[in-house]
């Protein structure tokens, strides 16, 4: 039978389940076996295979594969013909064909791999479960038929379910049903129709939906590939490889280089057939060679390996960032958080450590400490009308839900004299009351209602902002006397309220109210919570961040403006902005009240000088967002309630809380921070700006070797001269340049000084001024000395030896001129030159390499060995284009100053 046709009492009795205890260990492990594991049947990815397929597809590889083909077929006609053949030449461009294939191949890999471990990270969502009779905290991938789960407000449902409780719950199913409106969820239903509509089984919960308002309990009843989501889940889990507009930004790039490389191969190709045709050397061997040569020189002009090393690129620092504890969600935020110049941020948990702990309590009218607390009223307050749990790991109370509501329990353990042990006791003080029903909180009421049976009566228990509870109370218990709650009274109350709230304490308000007869709860929520008496407030102490004042101030160097939008007092909000020091002369704090009385073109005016604002709620912070955007600036946006997301999927960044933060508001973001830090936060804006710097760098060094390869190529020609490079020397010369040389630019450190520069703007060229002079200047001048020596041979070469000098020289020079394409702007590359190590390992390597081709790879680079006092001249002169471009840099410094260098927009 379905479980939507049984009692509730049923489903859990064919499960084996104890409705107390849950599952144990034992039958953990025996329903997994049984009923398999909550993980969906991944499609398998790209094949070797395909991936060779794919790779061998691209443009430049299938213009190789021409080539190659045009010299096989040449050599075998030569053959035939009894001239001379070079199969040597053939054999090396299909060589080169295979290492261009298994570099894209590899680094396809390498990318694959990373972002499945991301995907892992993004899967790992933990919820709350009841297993050998405790709640407790689990990864929703360990979860088995037969689990007890509780979910609340903004909680994703990660497997299929039957309920067992419920509180005014309602679940937003549009992502299985296609349903836009939340449906009311009941335990008490049975369908007898086994062909009752998903949409409508109003007593089952379905994976991948979303808890859009109350509580409750189910039990599970399908995990993974058996759930409702299972059918769809293979096509939503696959990991997002759209294009970025940084990527795409490099696409265009490449396209453009491709046009300006081909016409350039073109010319070469025309000169030369030209020049063959006037000196009577026009046969098939002369214009074969030629053909491959351009066709070679294009090759070695377009950065093919542009798009692979973005993408690998992004894929290994979206990795780093995740063990930094921002976890990237969206590609696009690696880029755009760079961009950010406004921080909307909450304050609990985001700068403060959200390790809320009660400090003083207000009972009877009196201020006492929590060991003191005596109140049957608060006590009941505390326990019932919550839904957290404490659960002690090595003796260490570890909150299960709302920090707050975990401090209120903590408190009355303490009160028992209890700090590290007898976690029932506030489960105790909820077993023997009957919860009725629950208004739970919104940031609209602030307040939350729980509705207990008490014998004949019914008793109503709330507690919010102090506002919302004052305006039900008519009436405050002193001296455990009900009196009449006098306006003296209240502004003797709100006057200690104040006081704990300029130190930056959290004030939290309790009220309760007996009933004799069951309200209609539809309909009766104002009646319930009016006439009511006040039993008191507490003082909650969330120390700021002890690394948060240091983050705002780097936010501060670095151009970006940080404003908070807290649901506290605008007492507690200003102390808490005075310890950051984000306030200065003309700076304003407000309370939402004042914003939703400003018209658009006022707070336009006023937004730039406000950057407090108290008692927000979704829909401000949602309008806050867009006049932000409308000023023209690049916005992100904490937050971590199921209404904040409409703002996190709005703002250019949104970022959502890993810890506090609801399933809904995680799904609308683009970052998650895994510790709900805002230092955390600007960390992400430091990697952002790194990550576009470092593809910056090697398309510097990329253009840097493109401009001079066909720099020297096209002179040669035009001078008379051959081609400088053999087809052969050519595809080494572009392996250096999309290989690991040019990767290790892409994985430079992230560097310190990034946050004491303004933001990159979102629409600058990936290709500043500054770039393109560096470009010029450093191809111009290894275009130079490669001339010189090919005209001149200042270097006093042997005449069989010129060949190999300048292929060997050419490669050298731009090896060194990696070091230089490691810094974008005038300093100086010894400041940062052993922070890249790999980069450092990777040159060394490569110019070992060089050695080995050039001393024994004549058969095939058509080289011949040098002697050392000639490799010391060509290391030399790659030498110099690091000590030509720092003299350059020098005078620089000093004609300008020791200015601080922006990124050019």
């Amino acid at each position: 039978m379905n479980s939507y046709q049984e009692k509730k009492i049923e489903t859990l009795k064919r499960l084996g389940t104890d409705l107390e205890i849950g599952l144990n260990d034992k039958e953990v492990m025996v329903n997994r076996e049984k009923y398999g594991s909550n993980s969906f049947t991944r499609e398998k990815g790209k094949s070797i295979l395909k991936r060779i397929v794919d790779a061998t597809s691209e443009p430049m590889i299938i213009m190789l594969l021409v080539a190659a083909i045009i010299t096989l077929g040449v050599n075998l006609v030569q053959l035939f013909s009894g001239g001379e053949t070079k199969f040597i030449e053939c054999i090396g461009i299909f060589v080169a064909i295979f290492l261009a294939v298994g570099i894209t191949v590899l680094m396809e890999g390498k990318s694959e791999k990373a972002f499945e471990a991301l995907n892992a990270i993004k899967e790992d969502i933990q919820v709350k479960v009841l297993r050998n009779g405790s709640i407790t905290e689990i990864s929703q991938n360990e979860l088995v038929v037969g689990d007890i789960l509780e979910i609340a407000t903004g909680d994703m449902i990660p497997v299929d379910g039957r309920l067992i409780e419920s509180s005014s719950l309602r679940v937003d199913e549009s992502s299985l049903t296609g349903e836009s409106l939340a449906v009311k969820k009941d335990e008490s239903l049975i369908f007898k129709d086994s062909k009752t509509p998903v949409a409508e089984r109003a007593n089952m919960l379905y994976s991948g939906c979303f808890i859009a308002e109350g509580s409750g309990k189910f039990i599970t009843t399908a995990v993974g590939d058996r759930t409702e989501f299972g059918s769809i889940a293979r096509e939503l889990s696959n990991t997002d490889k759209g294009t970025t507009p940084l990527q795409e930004k490099m696409n265009r790039l490449g396209k453009i280089i491709t046009i300006l490389g081909s016409t350039a191969a073109a010319i070469v190709f025309t000169i030369q057939l030209a020049i063959f045709w006037a000196n009577g050397t026009f046969n098939l061997d002369t214009v074969s060679e030629a053909f491959i040569t351009s066709i070679v020189l294009i090759v070695a002009a377009v950065p093919e390996g542009l798009p692979t090393i973005v993408a690998v690129s992004l894929s290994i620092n979206i990795i780093k960032m995740a063990k930094e504890n921002a976890l990237v969600k969206k590609l696009i935020a690696c880029e755009t958080i760079g961009c950010i110049n406004v921080i909307c941020s909450d304050k609990t948990g985001t700068l403060t450590e959200n390790r809320m702990t009660v400090t003083n309590i207000l009972e009877d009218n009196e201020i006492i400490k929590p060991g003191d607390l005596r109140s049957s009223h608060l006590i009941e307050n505390f326990c019932v009308n919550t839904t957290a749990h404490i659960d002690y790991q090595d003796e260490k109370p570890h909150f299960i839900g709302s920090p707050t509501e975990g401090a209120l329990l903590m408190a009355y353990t303490r009160s028992l004299g209890k700090v590290s042990e007898h976690e029932s006791d506030y489960r105790v003080v909820r077993d023997q009351h009957e919860n009725i029903f629950t208004y739970p909180f919104t940031s609209e009421t602030k307040n939350m209602t729980t509705v207990i049976k008490s014998n004949t009566d019914y008793v109503a228990y709330s507690k919010g902002s102090p506002e919302s509870i004052f305006r039900q109370c008519e009436f405050i218990r002193v001296g455990g006397d009900v009196v009449p709650m006098t306006a003296e009274i209240k502004k003797n109350i709100k006057k200690t309220m104040v006081d704990f709230q300029s130190q930056a304490k959290r004030v939290l308000a309790f009220s309760s109210k007996v009933m004799t007869t069951a309200p209609d709860f539809s309909n009766d929520r104002e009646a319930i919570e009016s006439g009511m008496v006040f039993d008191g407030y507490v003082a909650i102490t969330d120390p700021l961040r002890e690394e948060v004042p240091d983050a705002v101030k780097r936010c501060r160097l670095a151009g970006i403006d940080l404003k908070i939008l807290t649901g506290d007092n605008i007492i507690t909000a200003k102390a808490i902005a005075h310890d950051l020091g984000i306030l200065e002369n003309d700076d304003q704090v407000v309370e939402s009240r004042e914003i939703e009385e400003l018209s658009d073109s006022e707070l336009l005016k006023r937004l730039p000088n406000i950057k407090v604002i108290a008692r927000s709620t979704p829909v401000i912070k949602m309008r806050v967002v867009n006049a932000l955007k409308t000023l023209g600036n690049v916005v992100a946006v904490t937050g971590d309630g199921i209404n904040d997301a409409p703002a996190i999927k709005n703002a250019d960044v949104g970022i959502a809380m890993g810890i506090s933060g609801t399933e809904v508001s995680k799904e609308a973001s683009d970052i998650v921070l895994l510790d709900d830090s805002f230092s955390t936060i600007v960390k992400a804006v430091q990697w952002g700006r790194g990550i576009y710097e470092n593809f910056q760098r090697f398309i510097q060094f990329q253009l840097t070797v493109n401009v001079s390869s066909v720099i020297v190529v096209l002179v040669s020609i035009l001078i008379g001269m051959k081609s400088p490079f053999t087809a052969l020397q050519l595809l080494w010369v572009n392996i250096i340049m999309d290989g690991p040389p040019a990767l290790t630019l892409g994985l430079e450190p992230i560097r310190e000084d990034l946050m004491r520069r303004q933001p990159i703007s979102r629409d600058a060229s990936i290709v500043t001024k500054g770039m393109l002079g560096r470009i010029a200047f450093n191809g111009i001048y290894i275009s130079i000395i490669f001339m010189l020596q090919a005209t001149t041979n200042f270097l006093q070469g042997a005449p069989g030896e010129m060949a190999s000098i300048l292929f060997t020289m050419f490669v050298v020079m731009h090896l060194f001129n990696a070091i230089n394409s490691r810094e974008l702007t005038d300093t100086s590359v010894f400041v940062n030159f052993g922070k890249n190590r790999l980069m450092l390992i990777v040159f060394g390597l490569t110019l070992l390499l060089q050695v080995f081709i050039t001393q024994f790879g004549g058969v095939l680079y058509n080289t011949v060995p040098l002697d050392l006092m000639m490799w010391l001249k060509m290391i030399g002169l790659g030498l110099s284009v690091v000590v030509v471009s720092e003299i350059v840099k020098f005078f620089k410094r000093k004609i300008f100053g020791q200015r601080k260098v922006y990124i050019e927009v």
